[in-house]
């Protein structure tokens, strides 16, 4: 039974730990919807790379299609699905940027090759082909060659703070569980249950 006097995230840190346990592809894999200054919706996966006690952080281009929707309109929706054990979580909340020294800690962890594109991709641009883009890798290969790669200034992460997070639990006859978080104006956790 779904316990919603426990904290939100130790839910979500449970409910991913088994997604982990039973070897689902890549489960911190999650979707990111943003809405552009037109109104109009856009979605994709990015991996979320930590949970804090004040949300959910990922990481990439400030000047990437996401990065202009978020500073443009913060309001933002994550949602992690795992089917193979019929579960998902659904988080809305605002998108803040990381500090620069978080951005700088992680950028350390990523494989070279992966930080030669954080500075290669114009993330989100047209460009000409490929190979335009693999000559800018070259290019940027050289300039970095036997250094450390530095965190480009368009690169960093951002903490999406919850104001609602949703549990929900897959059932036969589509009769599925939806345990609701929501965020009050005194920071405290609202509980309560959705018809599905």
């Amino acid at each position: 039974m779904f316990d919603l006097t426990i904290d939100p995230y130790l839910h979500f840190d449970r409910l991913l730990k088994e997604a982990i346990e039973k070897q689902i592809p890549e489960a911190n894999a999650m979707s990111v919807a943003t809405v552009d200054d037109r109104g109009i919706p856009s979605v994709r996966v990015v991996y979320m790379k930590d949970r804090t006690p004040e949300g959910f952080v990922f990481y990439g281009n400030y000047h990437s299609h996401k990065g202009l929707d978020l500073e443009e309109n913060p309001n933002v929706c994550l949602n992690f699905y795992w089917p193979a054990i019929w579960q998902q979580v659904r988080v809305t909340g605002m998108a803040v940027k990381v500090r620069p020294e978080e951005s700088d800690a992680y950028w350390k962890t990523r494989a070279r090759l992966s930080q030669i594109g954080g500075w290669a991709s114009n993330q989100s641009e047209q460009i000409p082909d490929y190979d335009y883009l693999a000559r800018r890798v070259q290019e940027y290969e050289k300039q970095f060659e036997g250094q450390e790669i530095p965190r480009p200034p368009h690169w960093g992460g951002w903490l999406v703070i919850p104001t609602e997070i949703e549990f929900w639990f897959g059932l036969t006859g589509r009769l599925h569980e939806r345990y609701i978080y929501q965020r009050t104006e005194e920071g405290t956790w609202k509980t309560f249950m959705r018809s599905p």
